[in-house]
């Protein structure tokens, strides 16, 4: 009798570890984009849920979507560090430029109207 009991309790162990084991693995893409601060995590965590009930069809573009990410370069494919430092340094060469224009228009005699 002992060994029914401890039959049917291995047996359901086995079938909550099975099915946690499932939600885990279903979750590594939404820790992935939390990790990475993804801007579209949300929408990977749901489509995870998606995938859990659609037989697993969507985990490995919801992997690819997670992983693809990187907060410095965002979804860039290419580590070109000459475009990336012109990239950055874009914002400051506007505010010299924005500084010339009001430098020479301070300075310029004020047109007249005819």
């Amino acid at each position: 009798m002992f060994l029914n009991y401890f039959a049917l309790f291995l047996l359901l162990f086995v079938f909550l570890v099975f099915v946690y084991g499932i939600i885990y693995i279903h979750d590594i893409p939404y820790e992935i984009a939390k990790k990475r601060d993804h801007p579209h995590q949300d929408a990977i965590h749901v489509a995870g849920w998606v995938s859990l009930f659609t037989l697993h069809v969507l985990w490995p573009f919801l992997w690819i979507w997670a992983t693809i990410y990187r907060p410095e370069r965002g979804y860039g494919f290419s580590a070109n560090t000459e475009t990336n430092s012109r990239l950055l340094n874009a914002g400051e060469r506007i505010n010299q430029l924005e500084a010339r224009i009001a430098a020479l228009e301070s300075t310029s005699p004020p047109s007249q109207a005819s």
